[in-house]
């Protein structure tokens, strides 16, 4: 009898990336995505032993523009821990990898215990106190009907928020939302939310109903590309680190710096020759 394949050993990656150029996470057809330069790089390298096991599975998708620091995949690879970062990194500039563990062959990137997602919000304008106060309603079990996308609204969804906390940081809000799972486009509701109760356009009262699943109101969705998934949390400790990044990363996060930096300069020097200068917060605040 023919002896059985030995499979290759499994792995949990941690992750992250600079979403501004990806069209999301899941491959589609003609469109840089996470998932297709990962699983190109993973065929390419042969750091995979096939196409098919080189297929990552993921903890969380992100959409077009939104960042990750620390999401996790699962692949499989005969590569020790080390080995598997350090050709990881090699994949792509905006890509890096941070961590690993070996894993059973049965295990789900999917089935994490908890997923944390920061949103960073300019201050100016915004009242610290009143986001806070709307943030406490997002605590516990919440009917995402409203605040989320693709939900079937015919009757209450729920959902189980650990904490949302909003702090001060330099010239941003900080969003904190922690979870055990979310529904597409939930964290990016529930910030405008929080800032559609600051602007005025959601009263205490009507937030308070739609998470409660007593009515349900039209929610917009705040910006993509202030979103980080910031960490995904699984029992057990992680059994190898990176050393660091490599060169294109490095260069490609030097890049990142001196764009970000331009623009900011471009937009001060563009609108202080405007009728009446630069406005010192945002023009109005009402979504």
């Amino acid at each position: 009898m023919p002896a059985e394949p030995v499979l290759p050993p499994r792995w949990l990656v941690r992750f992250g990336y600079d979403g501004s150029g990806f069209a999301g996470w899941a491959r589609q057809p003609g469109q840089r995505t996470v998932e297709g330069e990962i699983h190109q790089g993973l065929v390419r390298a042969k750091i995979a032993p096939s196409a098919d096991a080189g297929r990552p599975r993921v903890a969380s998708r992100t959409d077009r523009g939104v960042h990750a620091r620390g999401n996790a995949l699962a692949i499989s690879s005969r590569l020790d821990g080390p080995a598997l970062l350090r050709a990881l990194n090699g994949i792509a500039p905006d890509v890096f990898f941070t961590h690993a563990r070996s894993v059973p062959e049965a295990f789900a990137a999917r089935g994490a215990a908890s997923r944390w997602y920061r949103y960073f919000e300019p201050s100016a304008g915004r009242d610290l106190g009143r986001w806070r106060e709307a943030a406490e309603l997002f605590r516990g079990d919440i009917d995402v009907r409203s605040f989320g996308r693709s939900v079937d609204p015919a009757r209450p969804v729920w959902r189980t928020v650990d904490r949302v906390e909003v702090h001060g940081h330099g010239d941003c809000l900080v969003v904190d939302v922690r979870a055990p799972s979310f529904v597409w486009g939930m964290v990016r509701k529930i910030v405008a939310a929080l800032r559609g109760y600051d602007s005025g356009r959601f009263a205490l009262g009507t937030l308070r109903a739609a998470t409660e699943g007593h009515r349900r109101c039209a929610v917009p969705m705040a910006e993509p590309e202030r979103l980080v998934l910031w960490e995904v949390d699984y029992p057990g400790a992680w059994e190898v680190e990176a050393v660091g990044l490599a060169g294109h990363q490095r260069r490609a996060a030097r890049r990142a710096q001196e764009a970000t930096s331009a623009r900011r300069a471009v937009v001060s020097g563009l609108w202080a020759s405007a009728p009446g200068g630069l406005p010192a917060t945002p023009v109005g605040r009402r979504l």
